[in-house]
């Protein structure tokens, strides 16, 4: 892949017959996508683009579920040179105009289920029906990139506000899949993707299994059924997956029991940490996998950690990438601190949002936002979000930090920890908990476990029990719903 200058470009290949993706609808139905196929889709969108009018450093927005489709795209357009906006299409109908319009897209490709979303003000045009419409089917050359040119755009969560469109170079994300490609030897193997290709995660995933010469098992969403299917008929091989995928899997004993999951050697967890009681799950439910607790952002991409021999320990994310610079900021720094990052694959920077102070340091560090902790070996653990951080009769509490102290209890899978407004301490916080199935934990046992492993003032002062933890649209766990659910069960119950 060394001559390859536009990320777009990643797919092509001497192999023309292999699968490239292999489209698994949530009925069981499967599209299917040659390498060939893929990249001839890819070369005829990039000239029907041009056909259209489009040129150069324009944007056009997609608001789609996974889809081979989707993928070939977002590969067209920065073969052009146009600028692919994949947008979170569970943001509410305002929100997705917004971004649309932030962006400065000048059209929008939809599937069918969510047209009814596109703004009007942008001309649509529908994946299923009118694509063919877009493509001008011949060999397409594609760009050569300047230095920075921008990529792609994602857009982030917009949890702390309006979201934002991250601007994504050709260079830095080219140099991520080549860097990830020299970590893992990937060809041959069969990819599961469920997460959205809007989120950081998923998108790169794909992009570095079709350059590494994987195949892309892709759902249009996560649906646990239709998950379990997939590694069976398919036989993956790696998994990409969230824990609270996991937990939702491991309800579904009757697919479970007809199921075959030994193939899969490889899950990648994104965006939690994973616990004991958690790993142990996994390894019950997929005996041959390896367990990587990944960590990446939309700024700085998915290269930061790394557990080449598997040594880490439950629950960290490995030790710093020999590719990228680390470092601990703060008061208790170097143990403990929010994490700053330096490497190849930072962003460009933020789309036309000069009222959003730049998140890169003087020398060129990013700031990510998130507390990490490092043990006396070297390896890294997530701590928290610096903004999720609350203060409690004067103690700071990260609720990451509880929730791994909780998840220590054997009967424990997950906890989330979120505050509540209290009259006398200010904020406190309180917990929702998935059980181990089959377990008769009560509240009552969680508090005591609670009060002994962890400071008085990080007992949770209530406990609720969840069959599954809400996610967010970017299949994080949703804070704010949570929070939402806590402030109305302490309203109804009359407070702790």
């Amino acid at each position: 892949m060394t001559e390859v200058r536009n990320l777009g470009a990643v797919p092509k290949t001497d192999e023309p017959d292999a699968l490239a993706i292999v489209g698994v609808g949530l009925d069981g139905s499967e599209t299917i996508l040659t390498r060939g196929g893929l990249d001839a889709r890819a070369d005829a969108f990039a000239r029907g683009l041009g056909r259209h009018g489009l040129v150069r450093g324009d944007r056009i927005a997609v608001l789609s579920a996974n889809s081979p489709d989707e993928v070939a795209i977002i590969l067209g357009a920065m073969r052009a040179g146009v600028v692919p906006v994949p947008v979170n299409h569970r943001f509410p109908a305002a929100t997705i105009a917004q971004i649309v319009a932030d962006s400065g897209a000048k059209v929008v490709f939809c599937d069918d289920a969510r047209r009814p979303l596109a703004p009007a003000a942008v001309p649509a045009v529908a994946i299923e029906t009118e694509l063919a419409g877009w493509l001008d089917p011949s060999p397409f050359e594609p760009i050569e990139p300047a230095p920075d040119e921008m990529a792609l755009m994602l857009f982030t969560s917009g949890s702390t506000g309006r979201p934002k469109g991250v601007k994504l170079g050709h260079a830095a994300h080219l140099w991520t899949v080549r860097t990830r490609m020299a970590d893992d030897a990937l060809s041959g193997e069969r990819m599961l993707i469920a997460a959205p290709l809007y989120h950081m995660n998923a998108l790169a995933n794909a992009l570095l299994a079709l350059a590494a010469g994987a195949t892309v098992l892709l759902l249009p969403q996560f649906e646990a059924k239709a998950y379990i299917a997939a590694i069976d008929r398919r036989r993956a091989t790696w998994a990409t997956a969230v824990p609270p995928m996991i937990a939702m899997m491991l309800r579904e004993k009757a697919a479970l029991a007809d199921a075959h999951l030994t193939s899969v050697r490889v899950v990648r967890m994104g965006s939690a940490p994973v616990n004991d009681a958690l790993s142990a799950q996994i390894r019950a439910l997929l005996p041959n996998a390896r367990i990587i607790n990944a960590y990446g952002t939309t700024e700085s991409g998915p290269v930061a950690f790394l557990d080449p021999d598997g040594s880490a320990p439950t629950g960290s994310v490995g030790r710093p990438h020999p590719g990228v610079e680390l470092r601990l900021v703060g008061p208790q720094a170097p143990e403990l601190g929010m994490l700053e990052i330096r490497s190849p694959a930072l962003m460009l920077g933020y789309h036309e949002r000069p009222d959003v102070p730049s998140p890169v340091t003087a020398d060129g560090y990013y700031r990510t936002g998130d507390v990490f902790r490092r043990d006396a070996e070297g390896f890294f653990y997530f701590v928290g979000r610096e903004d999720d951080m609350f203060v409690s009769g004067g103690e700071n509490i990260f609720p990451g930090e509880v929730e791994t102290m909780l998840e220590t209890h054997p009967d424990v899978l997950q906890a989330s920890v979120v505050p509540v407004d209290d009259a006398i301490k200010g904020q406190k916080p309180v917990a929702f908990v998935v059980k181990r199935p089959g377990s008769a934990l009560d509240e009552a046992a969680v508090k005591t476990f609670a009060l002994e492993h962890a400071p008085a003032y990080q007992h949770p002062r209530r406990v609720w029990f969840l069959e599954e933890t809400p996610l967010a649209s970017t299949n994080k766990i949703d804070r704010a719903a949570l929070r939402a659910l806590a402030e109305r069960r302490m309203t109804e119950g009359g407070g702790a």
